[in-house]
């Protein structure tokens, strides 16, 4: 049993095997494209159907060397990526000959997600930015405020002037999300009111001034500290494993000076 552990260990870290999933998964991605243009649909359906299932197998397969090849079932399912890989692929075979077939084919494109946790860097990526996530959140609470309290005053003033845009709440949030993200704001959304009031532009120019120039800014900002943050984690600089030895060494003179001490 340890002789098949270490050999599927071996087998789950080997270049090769990874370069082939990898193939594998690209090869899923074109199949599920195919399957959304009706010609494909009706004419190689049977096909794709085959192929679908064989890259299912495929991938049960992988998973189960990785699982052979784990410390243990624990440390398996302690890996969130595992758990990912392990769920997706697992969902595939739970719903094979199910009538929910938009929901078959949502799942197939899930496996494209699979290359995330292939890929060393896209993982790298990724976990960097659900590390953003807590630090976020006084920038997401800030931006929400933010947008409530513009969206209170457009309702208020332009509601009878745009009813389309501002003639509530929530159509004003999202009014306001379309002009952060400066698609059109101008001549869609600023211009036409401005005709009927054209005081309103202070409203339009400091929401940009704050929201899209300060607060997003802000928040991307906070984005590319924590990538940065992730990146020097994962290959740390020469000073950073300098200053690394040096707190060693502080320690350990601490603890000897304790030691005197005592």
């Amino acid at each position: 049993m340890k002789r098949l552990r270490e050999r599927c260990a071996q087998i789950a870290a080997h270049p090769h095997f990874m370069n082939t999933i990898i193939g594998f998964i690209i090869i899923n991605a074109v199949l599920v494209g195919l399957e959304t243009y009706p010609f494909f649909a009706e004419n190689y359906s049977g096909w794709l159907d085959i192929a679908n299932q064989a890259l299912l197998w495929i991938f049960t397969v992988e998973i189960i060397i990785r699982l052979l090849g784990s410390r243990s079932l624990g440390a398996f399912f302690k890996d969130p990526w595992s758990l990912f890989d392990f769920v997706i692929v697992a969902s595939g075979h739970f719903l094979v000959g199910s009538h929910f077939v938009t929901v078959l084919r949502i799942l197939r494109v899930l496996r494209v997600l699979r290359a995330i946790s292939i890929i060393p860097s896209l993982k790298l990526m990724v976990n960097a930015l659900l590390k953003t996530i807590p630090s976020m959140g006084t920038v997401l609470l800030l931006l929400g405020i933010f947008f409530y309290i513009y969206a209170v005053i457009g309702t208020m003033l332009y509601q009878s002037i745009a009813p389309e845009y501002f003639g509530s709440l929530h159509a004003s949030l999202l009014t306001l999300f379309q002009v952060v993200t400066l698609e059109s704001w101008a001549s869609a959304v600023m211009r036409p009111i401005l005709v009927e009031d054209p005081t309103s532009w202070w409203y339009f120019v400091t929401f940009i001034m704050i929201g899209a120039f300060v607060i997003i800014n802000l928040l991307v900002g906070v984005i590319v500290n924590n990538v940065e943050e992730a990146h020097r984690e994962d290959t740390p600089s020469p000073t950073d494993l300098k200053l690394a030895e040096m707190q060693k060494e502080m320690q350990e003179i601490k603890r000897l000076l304790e030691k005197d001490s005592t």
